[in-house]
């Protein structure tokens, strides 16, 4: 099979009532999805959507996302899920890059349209579709697909090895990678997650991370469906609504960053009071939790069903989980385990394998991982080897017990709450600001967000620090979660004789506002 059309149609005949789908408090069964997936397919078809074509998906967790995700593989065309929080500059790079032909967007966002066609280089080809609400001048797929008939099977199944989705990540060039998954890297990542983490078909699986991360879209959202089970989803997570949803809907399984966890017990006072006797396991990802966390997050949700996964986008994302009888003992681990289907080796700078007390690279091994990233062998050679071994840039230390911990990384990325920041996309930004010399981009422990996005300066003769001016500067330019929240300014920045940065050196300063 190896596909999700396949598995979608698969399951309408043989559950047909099933609930599928919950959304904006409206229910879609298995016969229902796949219906709506055949109007969608009618639609984009209708927007002269065909085989091999891209399609931008600029959504929030709305079915709409869903229904043209399921309706383009029907047509054998691409995905490209896009960041909603992103700024027109970048959300420009990526259709572009891509070769998007048609977009997406959630009518709350539609403003990004009139930004990205006033750039000196307006895509001016590029089609637009609201979603989720109207947006002026636009037609609404919403609209659309009530009106549309659903199409056969003329459009055949795709096949395993074409492409399903191109999911970008960002590079340390500062323009971001798109990552190629085929179909059955895409059917492989929902399976090996599901039995990682014993989904069922009475799983109630709400997805409250924003769908178009590798993660909840794979994993989470594919991983429930191939099982049968049902997916609820969060058009954008907030902390009190987040515990609101897990009571009311009765959520068996949930994943998010450890920050989704951790917000609630801050600025929700009766955390105490939700009813969460429905969970059967806590998955969190994004970054490893400090040692007092996970019992700080048992005490609260009065669970000891925390589990920990570790993974990126190239590889589907499957990596390593820490599961719930080890969280406490060995906290801040990624765990020892690789996911069920992935295998796993963490490797010296002379290749051998790691033993206890050695630190090495870690690389990975599964049908899940990428086919490479597009338009780009050079970065698709320098991580995936000729054997399908990926190179993941993260260099972890090996306890006597085979436990792997996170030490550092030969990619220079900053891990905040859950979203990946890439250093030098950030200082790309600020090196074009009049008042500055030189920037060092910098990610620093904090307690909830795992990182805090830090940028220690150097000005130019005569110019002060000035963290309003900057912050104003940079919004229009970059996702919000991807601009400093501590700026420092410095005469000089530490570098090597051949002008490298040291950035460990200014990773153990102080911070300020």
């Amino acid at each position: 099979m190896m596909n999700f059309i396949s598995l979608l149609d698969q399951q309408a005949r043989t559950r047909p009532e099933k609930l599928a789908l919950r959304a904006d408090g409206l229910d879609w069964s298995y016969a229902a999805l796949a219906e709506a997936s055949r109007r969608a397919a009618t639609v984009l078809r209708a927007q002269g959507m065909r085989r091999g074509d891209k399609l931008g998906l600029l959504c929030f967790n709305t079915p709409g996302f869903v229904f043209a995700l399921f309706g383009a593989w029907r047509l054998g065309a691409v995905v490209v899920p896009i960041n909603h929080k992103l700024q027109a500059p970048e959300v420009s790079y990526i259709l572009r890059h891509s070769g998007a032909r048609l977009c997406l967007v959630d009518g709350a966002r539609a403003s990004l349209i009139t930004a990205i066609q006033a750039e000196p280089q307006p895509l001016a080809d590029m089609q637009w579709l609201s979603t989720a609400s109207a947006a002026e001048g636009l037609d609404c797929f919403d609209e659309l697909l009530a009106q549309a008939a659903p199409c056969g099977d003329e459009h055949g199944r795709p096949a395993p090895h074409a492409l399903a989705e191109i999911l970008y990540t960002s590079g340390t060039t500062g323009q971001p990678k798109g990552c190629l998954h085929s179909h059955a890297n895409v059917f492989h990542a929902a399976l090996c997650a599901a039995a990682a983490t014993s989904l069922t078909p009475t799983e109630r699986t709400l997805i409250a991370m924003p769908i178009w991360h590798s993660s909840p879209l794979n994993n989470w959202f594919l991983g429930t469906l191939l099982m049968g089970g049902t997916a609820v989803l969060m058009r954008e997570y907030a902390p009190r609504e987040f515990l609101e949803t897990l009571a009311q809907e009765r959520i068996s399984f949930t994943f998010g960053a450890p920050i989704a966890f951790l917000a609630p017990l801050s600025v929700v006072p009766d955390v105490a009071s939700y009813d969460f006797s429905a969970m059967r396991l806590w998955a969190y990802g994004g970054g490893p939790l400090c040692a007092d966390m996970p019992r700080k997050l048992a005490q609260a949700y009065r669970s000891d069903r925390f589990m920990q996964v570790y993974g990126m986008t190239e590889s589907g994302p499957l990596g390593t989980v820490l599961y719930p009888e080890e969280a406490v003992a060995k906290a801040g681990s990624i765990g020892r385990c690789a996911i069920p289907g992935v295998e796993l080796e963490v490797r010296r700078q002379d290749g051998g394998l790691c033993g206890p007390g050695e630190v090495g690279e870690i690389c990975l091994r599964s049908a899940a991982m990428m086919q490479g990233y597009l338009d780009n062998p050079e970065a698709t050679a320098a991580v995936l080897d000729d054997q399908g071994w990926y190179r993941s840039g993260d260099l972890a230390r090996v306890d006597e017990d085979g436990y792997l911990y996170i030490v550092d990384r030969l990619k220079d990325m900053i891990v905040t709450g859950g979203e990946n920041v890439y250093s030098k996309e950030v200082e790309d930004v600020l090196c074009t600001h009049p008042d500055v010399q030189d920037v060092a981009v910098i990610g620093r422990p904090h307690p909830e967000w795992g990182e805090t996005v830090v940028a220690v300066l150097t000005l130019k003769p005569g110019k002060l620090l000035d963290q309003e001016a900057l912050l104003q500067f940079m919004a229009p330019k970059l996702a919000r979660y991807k601009i400093p929240r501590f700026f420092e300014a410095r005469d000089t920045l530490p570098r090597t004789a051949t002008g490298k940065l040291l950035k460990h050196m200014l990773r153990g300063g102080t911070t300020s506002h």
